[in-house]
């Protein structure tokens, strides 16, 4: 098995152009303090979506990672005048957790030092008792959104269905470049070509500019 080897999705890697996109593996997760988690597949867990009131999704993270569990928070490059750059979350308030559901409840209702951690909840589906269940995602699908933020790239955007002009029905993966391996489907967003892939019930994610020759068509 390839992995998406030398990229910290907290300090802000590349994404190897060696990639295989069939991979399963992604970057092993990194607190500030240095803790690394790897992404290890297993049938004992879910992708779990949690909110972290006030802008601490990152503190929340590192608490998880240092913890043991795999955590990931999506974020781009944001420029801050002519030269200084700085860093914001892609999707404010969220990380994402790769756990059992066992410790996700142990985070948000047993763990004081996250008394500001709950779980974002799936609105389009109930349990036996009509609440609504914590929201998880797809394996594939986080993968592929992983594969397509890793990068940190600037330009990512998250977008609303009514800014996507798509070309075409086509499924596509990204064959070079820093998105490489990312699958999604080809639109025009704010005039320029990019690949747009959807995160479940969390909107529609806009890589930067691909050009032609780097996107292939492939299978639904």
């Amino acid at each position: 098995m390839s992995t998406l080897s030398n990229v910290s999705h907290r300090a802000g890697g590349t994404l190897p152009v060696s990639t295989d996109p069939l991979s399963r593996a992604l970057p092993k997760a990194m607190s500030t303090s240095g803790v690394s988690v790897s992404y290890v597949p297993s049938p004992d867990k879910q992708w779990y979506v949690f909110r972290a009131s006030y802008g601490r999704e990152v503190k929340a993270a590192d608490h998880l990672i240092e913890d043991g569990t795999y955590a990931y928070v999506a974020r781009r490059i944001v420029r801050r005048g002519k030269s200084r750059l700085g860093h914001a979350s892609l999707l404010p308030n969220l990380l994402f957790a790769y756990t059992t559901n066992a410790k996700a409840d142990d985070y948000v209702y047993r763990t004081p030092s996250l008394s500001y951690l709950t779980y974002y909840y799936n609105h389009f589906a109930h349990t036996i008792d009509q609440k609504n269940p914590p929201l998880t995602v797809p394996c594939g699908e986080m993968e592929n959104f992983v594969r397509a933020t890793c990068s940190m790239n600037e330009h990512l955007m998250v977008v609303a269905s009514g800014q996507c002009h798509y070309k075409s029905g086509d499924q596509v993966v990204v064959t070079d470049g820093v998105f490489k391996g990312v699958t999604g489907r080809v639109a025009r967003v704010s005039g320029q070509q990019r690949v747009v892939l959807s995160l479940s019930q969390l909107g529609l994610i806009a890589t930067a500019y691909i050009p032609t020759a780097f996107i292939q068509k492939t299978e639904k």
